[in-house]
């Protein structure tokens, strides 16, 4: 699929248009003078005399208007802990909806939101969520608009349905929120209640919905005084049990089937002062981690993986680079640098393995230690730190009888520094990142296939424009640095991110005495935040030698890259709608040979209808460019020119069958790609405990030109010494994802995930490259030369001198089936014990091309498959 398709990142916020902070009056807390049981009751007299927070807003549906529904919210506070009470009336307490989920599940239901910005800097803060139900949810607020549920606090919530409505009771230590010590304090807080059968959000204070901002909209906290910030220490002991049982081949001396793997280790926090945090693990275990999907990727670009891990998911928010300031973010054919990429550390070992016939490698790099250190400085900085270090790494392997063992993987230290200063108007920023990778390869094998060192450095910020900061401006740049062997820099330079060795380029050249490669990288963009006419422009740059993929992730270098896009939406409430949107972009492509290898434009519109039905269009047309990555280093070549569309539309996810569905397609011209996608989803939400969901996708791909491989041939004049050797393929595939969460308790929940795969790929006759700068090509199996698709043995010009060579039988199909299962306790607060069930199996065909669906699940079930059992337990102590 091109990359046409826009990507908008879009804040969900909340605050209110013609209301200022100062404007706004007080929240007021008390102190406490007995304990509160959390319990969802509000029988403590507190609840009584605290006085309370009544005045709630519409955002949605009739932004502005008076709550529907009243709500009392009140604040107290003792030397540990701060506490919420609401009670939330209901007029009709049968159409409450409470669903009971795991934590942190995104659950349709009625809900109260506490939102607190401790230092009030009108930056960022914490939110803490609960259900009627008792789910909890909690996550950081950063940007003034962003928030990131990865971070999990530990504190307590209860609800309770009754006669009147609902309630619910908060405790939220201070332990787990960061802040100055002062005489008395003076924080932001917010409040949002949600009303599922109305889809209703009621705010103390919104963010109109033709603006943006939400903490720095949040009125003052007053009378908070007399406590003081906690030193933050928690440990956190694990154990675990894991069992492997995989498949093995006959005679394997390392693999019998079976094995046992028992671990321990600790992970830890520690405060230093109120503002700082050291978060460390000790020999981590990932195992309860949801598999990653499996994927057949027949382009040069690395498929990209989220981060998964609680170690590196939680505070990923601090490590951010380049996109603060604006709430929207668009990008067409353009892929933002990754400067600092966690999944990076302990994944599979790099190093190539030696010729065997059995092998015992690890699956991924062992993280002896990993230490982050996180928070606030001085007036206005937020700083991150990062350390890692990973195990040096072996196999053991067997040849012709005789074993041996040889490094896969060297011992490693990454690095990532973070550094952002806001100004205290929130209306500038200014920031700095420093990355670093260092591996310890002396004298080994590895010397050659791996970079010695890698090092970025970056620096971001935004400044606001206007009195009502309207307009905001923000860019960033870096600079990287790769050194290692010549050998290895030179493999570097022809790589699918660089392709130095193109034999048509003017502006890159191979260089093999070369031992380090260094880049720069940068974008600028200019967004209108407010009002009903939308703007957002754009334009980047990464230079051919710019490298982090070392600590990082990047798509594409050798880019220069550039859109405006402007739109219109439509937030008042119509006959018919709630809200709509359309937008138009150009935008353009090229590298620094001034080649224009992408331009386009792009239209795209969606509504929500007032029954909550969505529907999303978009429709891109691309004229004729050029391509600089076909031939995978080899010259340009035409991107014929062509559309692309799609359309999708969801119902109602308040109801207990939530339906999606979409249709993508892409048309091009001489027939070098014609694609369809068909995709949708069903969620059935038969109890208030139990969510079912099944989301399958269908695609047939005509790609006219599948690259297969470069084959020398001096006698090849018209493509500089080369065959370029290209074949038609028609992909078929099906894959799916499957899921079930069986929530007993807020605290005990049983999730299965499964995803299968069924993926063909029906190559035609081959055939070279004719001549640069087309998309011309010579069949093989005519004009004298000769092609067995049996053998794949060709013969470019028959009889002629030109070398024969042989390309396989590139047809394929490809199975797979890989899930887990998670029975979760959270015990105690912080404290939590799984039971996990990993399987994978798969199975894969060469010479097969055909797309037989039965057949192939057939199989894939007849296929045994690895299973991997593990039990975790793990114990949080902190004060």
């Amino acid at each position: 699929m091109h990359c046409a398709f826009a990507m908008l990142f879009a804040a969900a916020g909340a605050t209110q248009a013609v209301q200022t902070v100062e404007s706004l009056p007080d929240v007021a807390a008390v102190r406490l003078t007995r304990p509160v049981v959390i319990d969802g009751v509000l029988d403590e007299e507190v609840w009584e005399k605290a006085p309370p927070v009544t005045a709630f807003v519409q955002r949605e549906p009739n932004e502005g208007a008076q709550a529907t529904e009243k709500t009392e919210v009140r604040i107290a506070y003792d030397d540990e802990a701060i506490y919420i009470g609401a009670r939330l009336f209901d007029t009709n307490p049968a159409g409450i909806v409470a669903r009971l989920g795991r934590r942190d599940a995104s659950l349709t239901a009625d809900e109260l939101t506490f939102y607190v910005d401790p230092y009030h800097d009108g930056r960022g803060g914490y939110y803490f969520a609960v259900n009627a139900a008792g789910t909890l949810r909690d996550g950081v607020l950063y940007n003034d608009d962003w928030n990131d549920d990865s971070w999990d606090g530990i504190w307590e919530g209860r609800a309770r349905v009754d006669a009147q409505g609902w309630t619910a009771e908060l405790r939220i230590p201070y332990s787990q929120l960061r802040f100055r010590r002062e005489e008395s304090y003076r924080w932001g807080v917010n409040f949002r209640r949600y009303v599922c059968s109305k889809k209703e959000e009621d705010y103390v204070v919104f963010t109109p919905k033709k603006a943006s901002g939400f903490v720095s909209r949040f009125p003052h906290l007053s009378g908070l005084v007399g406590i003081t910030p906690p030193r933050r220490i928690a440990l956190t002991p694990y154990t675990i049990g894991k069992a492997e049982f995989t498949g093995h081949d006959a005679g394997d001396p390392f693999n019998d089937g079976s094995r046992l793997r028992p671990a321990l280790g600790v992970d830890f926090k520690v405060g230093l002062g109120s503002n700082l945090t050291v978060d460390g693990t000790i020999n981590p275990d990932f195992g309860q981690v949801e598999v990653d999907p499996a994927v057949v990727n027949l382009s040069d670009v690395e498929t990209f993986f989220p981060e998964k891990r609680p170690f590196f998911v939680e505070g990923a928010n601090n490590f951010r680079f380049g996109q603060g300031g604006a709430t929207n973010w668009w990008g067409f054919n353009w892929g933002n640098p990754q400067l600092f990429y966690s999944r990076r550390i302990g994944r599979a070992p790099e190093g190539s393995q030696p010729g065997n016939d059995f092998h015992d490698a690890p699956a991924g790099t062992r993280i002896i230690t990993a230490g982050k250190l996180t928070g606030k400085v001085g007036r206005g900085w937020s700083v991150g730190v990062l350390d890692a270090v990973t195990a040096s790494e072996t196999g053991d392997f067997q040849l012709a009888g005789q074993r041996f063992r040889a490094q896969v993987e060297p011992a490693a230290d990454y690095f990532v520094g973070r550094a952002l200063q806001e100004s205290a108007d929130a209306r500038r920023g200014l920031g700095i990142i420093a990355t670093g990778v260092v591996r310890s390869l002396g004298g080994s094998r590895l010397r050659d296939e791996l970079d010695q060192r890698a090092f970025a450095l970056g620096l971001d910020g935004w400044q606001f424009l206007g009195a009502n900061k309207t307009w905001v401006v923000t860019g960033w740049t870096a600079l990287s640095n790769v050194e290692g062997s010549a050998a290895r820099i030179a493999d570097l330079q022809q790589d699918a991110q660089h392709y130095f060795q193109r034999p048509d380029a003017t502006h890159v050249a191979l260089d093999p005495t070369r031992t380090s490669l260094s880049g720069l990288a940068g974008r600028a963009t200019v967004n209108k935040e407010k009002g009903n006419v939308l703007f957002n422009a754009a334009v980047g740059f990464i230079d051919p030698g710019f490298d982090v993929s070392d600590a990082g992730f990047q798509w594409r270098t050798d880019v220069i890259n550039m859109h405006a896009w402007s739109g219109y939406r439509w937030t008042k409430p119509g006959r018919f709608t709630r809200e709509a949107d359309v937008g138009f972009a150009y935008f353009q492509s090229y590298d620094f040979g001034g080649n224009v290898t992408w331009r386009g434009t792009f239209t795209h519109g969606s509504v929500r209808l007032k029954n909550e039905m969505r529907f999303f269009s978009f429709f891109a047309y691309n004229p004729e460019t050029l391509s600089d990555t076909r031939t995978r280093g080899g010259p340009l070549t035409i991107n014929p020119h062509g559309v692309e569309w799609h359309a999708d539309m969801r119902t109602d996810d308040r109801k207990k069958v939530d339906v999606r569905f979409g249709v993508h397609g892409t048309d091009y011209a001489l027939r070098s790609e014609h694609g369809r996608w068909v995709f949708g989803g069903l969620t059935l939400r038969p109890r208030s405990n139990l969510l079912v969901s099944f989301e399958p996708e269908m695609s047939w791909i005509h790609n006219g030109a599948q690259y297969l491989d470069t084959f020398d041939d001096p006698l090849a004049i018209d493509t500089y010494g080369h065959r370029y050797v290209f074949a038609p393929i028609e992909q078929t595939q099906f894959v799916a994802g499957v899921r079930l969460n069986w929530t007993f308790t807020p605290r005990l929940s049983l999730e299965l995930y499964a995803q299968p795969l069924v993926s063909s790929g029906d190559y035609a006759a081959p055939g070279e490259l004719a001549r640069p700068r087309s998309y011309a090509f010579r069949t093989y199996g005519a004009d004298s030369s000769t092609f067995d698709p049996k053998t794949g043995d060709v013969d470019p010009d028959g009889p002629g001198p030109a070398p024969a060579f042989n390309i396989g039988t590139p047809d394929f199909s490809c199975k797979s089936l890989r899930g887990n299962l998670v029975l979760r306790w959270e015990f105690r607060p912080g404290s939590t014990a799984y039971a996990v069930w990993t399987q994978s199996r798969s199975d894969h065909e060469d010479g097969v091309g055909q797309f037989a669906f039965h057949r192939s699940v057939s199989r894939l079930f007849s296929v045994r498959g690895d299973n991997i059992f593990l039990v975790k337990v793990a114990y949080s102590w902190h004060r």
